[in-house]
């Protein structure tokens, strides 16, 4: 066998001549190094795979890293739900105390006749039932019932506007009804003497009368035929011991001839509060109540005032 090797310089070759000899070294050595890379690269292969491999003492170390995180991940949740429960709590907390204070108000108006008690129990929570429908039946969600307690704080809202309106306009037509003037100033008696020109007990001349007398019992109660400020409570030049009581828009009424006073100038009076006694005291003749009402600073008829009860 012969093997021509070529050089790289001008073309030149080389016949190498083989005998069986040299061509069964050749092959030797071939296979060796076959043999030689062979066991390099397994071992290099063996040593990557071993390294690559974790150890029983690595693989617990992940894990525990892993279980940290997780923990990590449920404590922050765990703080956020309490956090979100704890807004919800205080929310809960404040509606609750709008809806004592609508109650309170919705009490007022059953306790001043604006809504029926039989119909409205603010004591008794609102009846409600119906048929229980088939199917499934699922708790909330914190997001769903976040929503429900919005809407319903929204509705609470909207209740405490109307309910304030509704109690003002009470409160104003209360005030109105009980600064109406109406009605006598006693609880029992007669008239004894009108309104207007008449002959004077005293000097049996026509004079004017500037108001009405009301003949009683001496010692019964005197009360106000409306709610108003005392402005006069004491003793006054004709009148004996008088009471004045201020009513607003220019009305004033006076309750005259009292054996005792019961208020005080400046006290705020309710209507049929006792204000004074009746009595004989003044330019008077026998236990009567002498009543005037007067308009922008002139007296006027107390009798239309008084007949407004028999409406």
């Amino acid at each position: 066998m012969n093997i021509i090797l070529v050089g790289k310089r001008h073309g030149q070759s080389r016949v190498l001549a083989l005998n069986g000899k040299r061509a069964a070294g050749l092959c030797g050595l071939a296979l060796g190094l076959l043999v030689t890379a062979g066991w390099v690269g397994y071992r290099v292969a063996t040593a990557q795979s071993q390294a690559a491999e974790p150890t029983p003492s690595e693989l617990a170390q992940h894990w525990q890293a892993k279980l940290a995180e997780q923990q990590d991940a449920l404590e922050h949740i765990r703080q956020s739900s309490q956090q979100q429960i704890d807004v919800l709590t205080v929310r809960l907390g404040q509606m609750q105390g709008r809806l004592l204070r609508l109650d309170a108000l919705g009490q007022r108006f059953v306790e001043s006749g604006l809504a029926a008690s039989e119909e409205f129990d603010f004591d008794e929570p609102p009846a409600m039932g119906g048929p229980e429908e088939v199917g499934l039946k699922e708790s909330y969600t914190l997001p769903a019932l976040t929503d429900m307690i919005r809407r319903l704080d929204d509705q609470i809202t909207d209740r405490e506007q109307q309910l304030r309106m509704l109690d003002k306009l009470a409160s104003r037509q209360k005030l109105e009804k009980e600064r109406y003037v109406e009605g006598r100033p006693i609880h029992w008696g007669w008239l004894s003497s009108q309104y207007g020109y008449r002959t004077d007990p005293f000097t049996g001349k026509r004079a004017w009368h500037s108001g009405v007398d009301l003949a009683g019992k001496e010692g019964s109660d005197v009360v106000a035929v409306a709610a108003g400020v005392v402005t006069w409570a004491g003793p006054r030049y004709g009148y004996g011991n008088l009471v004045e009581i201020d009513h607003g828009n220019g009305l004033v009424t006076r309750y005259a001839h009292c054996k005792a006073v019961k208020v005080k100038v400046g006290q705020v009076v309710q209507k049929a509060q006792v204000v004074g006694l009746m009595g004989s005291t003044g330019r008077s003749t026998g236990p009567h109540v002498h009543f005037e009402v007067r308009k922008d600073g002139r007296t006027t008829d107390p009798r239309p005032y008084i007949a407004r009860a028999d409406r």
